[in-house]
């Protein structure tokens, strides 16, 4: 577990998702993240399947079953937590990691602890649960928490907006997404994962 105080640290900075884009060569999905200044964005290779429920997300479009990320939110409220934030801290072996911090939910009654003495304050860090950055992404956007990354990350992996081509990636990749039937969805991981890895960081070794 990584411990990681995004209000007290003056290098942590507030992202925002800018949208899916497609990776040109390889075909596989980015999820971009764009600081304040909307001058940096940083791309993170995806999976389809994340990248789904990530537009999903954003878009709000309803779905005849939960999602997995839509059940992660009910279960959160169900337990009186919720997602204070999420925090993209560190690259490592070309994967970025990510924490999900989680705090008492003071909107839901909770249940009263055996020693009142030392009841949970407003704002208290219950736990930071690590997590893929995808995974982490498509929660927050279901639940409106913020997106914080390291600024040291955000200096190794972002690269410079260019919103109009930004608007194409995202126009393309909706496009490819609305042609790919489950069959060819399950060849194309097949294909993806036989190739070599990606130089490029990404959400997952495992995607």
């Amino acid at each position: 577990m990584v411990i990681i105080d995004a209000a007290a640290e003056p290098s942590v900075v507030e992202m925002s998702v800018a949208g899916i884009a497609l990776d040109a060569t390889s075909r596989s999905p980015i999820v971009l993240l764009r600081d304040p200044s909307r001058r940096r964005q940083v791309p993170i290779w995806i999976d389809q399947a994340q990248a789904h429920n990530i537009m999903a997300g954003l878009n709000g479009t309803p779905q005849p079953r939960p999602l997995s990320h839509d059940l992660m939110a009910s279960l959160l409220e169900a337990g009186g937590l919720r997602l204070e934030r999420v925090i993209i801290h560190a690259i490592e072996d070309s994967t970025f990691r990510a924490v999900l911090r989680l705090s008492p939910d003071h909107d839901v009654a909770q249940p009263v602890a055996q020693d009142e003495s030392e009841p949970n304050p407003e704002g208290e860090c219950l736990a930071e649960i690590d997590a893929r950055p995808s995974d982490a992404i498509a929660l927050a956007i279901r639940t409106g928490s913020s997106i914080w990354m390291l600024e040291e990350v955000v200096a190794e992996a972002s690269i410079a907006v260019d919103a109009e081509a930004d608007a194409e990636d995202q126009d393309q990749f909706r496009r490819f997404l609305d042609q790919l039937s489950p069959a060819a969805l399950v060849r194309h991981l097949e294909n993806r994962d036989s190739q070599d890895p990606r130089d490029a960081p990404t959400d997952s070794t495992d995607v």
